[in-house]
């Protein structure tokens, strides 16, 4: 891997309640509204499943990675990640995100190494990480009509 590598998903409200997620490294988008508890649609991704999502995708793959790069052999590694969200005074928080490992192993004597790799993977987990980064914020106002819809109607973008 490079030293500096960009991730891009690009997301945009279709109608109603629900929205569209597409990422550069994915065929496929992903429809998404608020929680059912918000108003959202049920049966549909939320943010806040997405994000559980992403920490127990890179749980998995970067504990996979250590396992492969230390010769650790295991059966199987499930990840039971689950997030509290509560009001935090006028808005809502993640107030705690418990992550459950359930590593399985072969045979006894790789139980204390496949727990010391949990434990690595916890520490250098690139999405765990980067919850305690600050963020960059870049908003804009755009006023006419969107760029997708103008290029379908042969009319162009107002940018003001």
């Amino acid at each position: 891997m490079d030293q500096n590598n960009k991730f891009r998903v690009v997301a945009w409200w279709s109608s109603g309640r629900t929205g569209i997620a597409k990422s550069d490294s994915a065929p496929n988008a992903i429809h998404f509204a608020a929680p059912v508890a918000f108003g959202g649609l049920e049966g549909r991704w939320t943010p806040e499943d997405m994000l559980m999502g992403a920490v127990a995708s890179c749980f998995t793959t970067t504990f996979r990675a250590l396992a492969d790069r230390s010769a650790f052999e295991y059966t199987d590694l499930q990840m039971d990640v689950e997030g509290t969200v509560s009001r935090d005074g006028p808005a809502y928080a993640f107030t705690a995100i418990m992550i459950r490992a359930n590593l399985t192993v072969p045979r006894e004597e790789a139980a204390e190494r496949g727990l010391r790799l949990l434990h690595k993977t916890k520490a250098v987990c690139l999405v765990s990480r980067a919850l305690a980064v600050e963020q960059t914020f870049e908003p804009v106002v755009t006023v006419g009509v969107p760029a997708a819809r103008a290029s379908e109607q042969g009319e162009l973008a107002v940018k003001k």
